[in-house]
């Protein structure tokens, strides 16, 4: 790996626990971790278009494989450019496997251990794909982190069925891994294993030694108590080489994010920001601001008197007014500040690593959010 564009950093450890501050180069820019990746499904994260995004302090932002094979085609994306010059982002980018959204959107699903055959949610076609499949879509499209195929399975569910998953996923990263050619494409393992500690361990294991530059945690976020969750991430988070980067797919809620860093996770990407933006729910230091709520129709306060978004140079009343009228720029502006929201989140939190302070940061900010302090 001497020649790889890429290289991991680990600048500092907090010394009251587990939150790393680290570093993540690419041939598209350096990304300062602890990150959060906005999601992008189909080449736009909605609503938010590039300018605005960059404002934000977003560093990295995600594709999706499955709905971009399907709408325009890898190839179309390919023809124009690759994902980069498709979407206007000239950062890094990094897209997921396809594997969550042909469990969670095609149809007629069905499973062998060549891969995964289905129909297509938008048109019910016929489709197709393997692990050789998903990495070959990844390479098209161009993205600098791409992630192996794996077999996601509902939780709760029978012990027999996860165990067989998991297997299969690590059977699956395998082959993705042999079939990789981009030395400019960074490609991550994703351990699974439910909620089961001695599995998720033991599928870490057997991704580590097939010597991935980086390793993502899947299947949580999916409906298990906060909990469970973290007792999950204590299990299979030192199971994983401290000189690699690790990512938590999918979760976002703001105690989620803090209480994973703590639990020693670098990347995290989730829908929350968009789609609660889109619902009228904004998040501040203070909690979440259901904006529909008539108690801030004569308010003349922003969101935050501190976030330099577009949404806070308005009133709480202008912005309800924005939802009650059905004005598109009410979700837009929304949206636009609970990106930025995260983004200063994650800020901060490298702040407080870097001064072995991140234990008090995260207590503050429990207590202000009003979450349960999980340690």
């Amino acid at each position: 790996m001497a020649s790889s564009p890429f290289r991991f950093e680990l600048l500092h450890s907090d010394t009251g626990c587990d939150a790393r501050r680290g570093r993540l180069h690419t041939p598209h820019g350096t990304v300062e971790l602890p990150t959060f990746m906005p999601v992008g499904t189909l080449g736009t994260v909605k609503g938010v278009d590039i300018a605005r995004l960059r404002e934000t302090g977003a560093q990295i932002v995600l594709g999706n494989t499955y709905h971009l094979a399907l709408r325009p085609g890898a190839n179309v994306v390919a023809e124009l450019g690759g994902l980069h010059v498709f979407m206007g982002w000239q950062g890094p980018i990094l897209t997921d496997s396809g594997g969550f959204q042909v469990f969670s959107l095609a149809e007629r699903v069905k499973v062998t251990e060549k891969g995964v055959s289905f129909r297509s949610h938008i048109d019910g076609s016929a489709l197709e794909i393997t692990p050789e499949r998903s990495i070959a879509i990844q390479e098209e499209l161009g993205s600098d982190f791409a992630m192996a195929f794996d077999h996601v399975v509902a939780l709760p569910n029978k012990r027999e069925v996860i165990e067989d998953a998991t297997w299969r996923s690590v059977r699956w990263a395998e082959r993705c891994l042999e079939a990789a050619q981009r030395e400019d494409q960074m490609l991550l393992g994703i351990v699974q294993g439910g909620l089961d500690p001695e599995l998720r361990q033991s599928c870490a294991k057997a991704l580590v030694s097939l010597d991935f530059r980086g390793y993502a945690i899947g299947g949580l976020s999916v409906g298990e108590p906060p909990e469970e969750m973290y007792s999950t991430l204590e299990a299979t988070v030192p199971a994983l080489p401290t000189e690699r980067p690790r990512y938590l797919m999918g979760v976002g809620r703001p105690e989620d994010l803090v209480e994973s860093m703590a639990r020693g996770v670098d990347m995290f990407d989730c829908v929350m920001p968009t789609r609660n933006g889109r619902n009228a729910l904004a998040f501040t230091d203070q909690g979440t601001v259901r904006l529909r709520n008539s108690q801030h129709e004569r308010n003349r306060d922003p969101l935050e008197a501190n976030c330099p978004c577009p949404a806070c140079q308005h009133s709480r009343g202008y912005l309800r007014h924005l939802f009650q009228a059905k004005e598109m720029l009410g979700p837009i502006l929304t949206s636009i500040h609970n990106i930025t929201y995260y983004q200063r989140l994650m800020a901060e939190a490298r702040q407080a690593i870097e001064a072995d302070s991140f234990s008090e940061f995260r207590r503050a900010k429990l207590a202000a959010w009003g979450a349960k302090d999980s340690k």
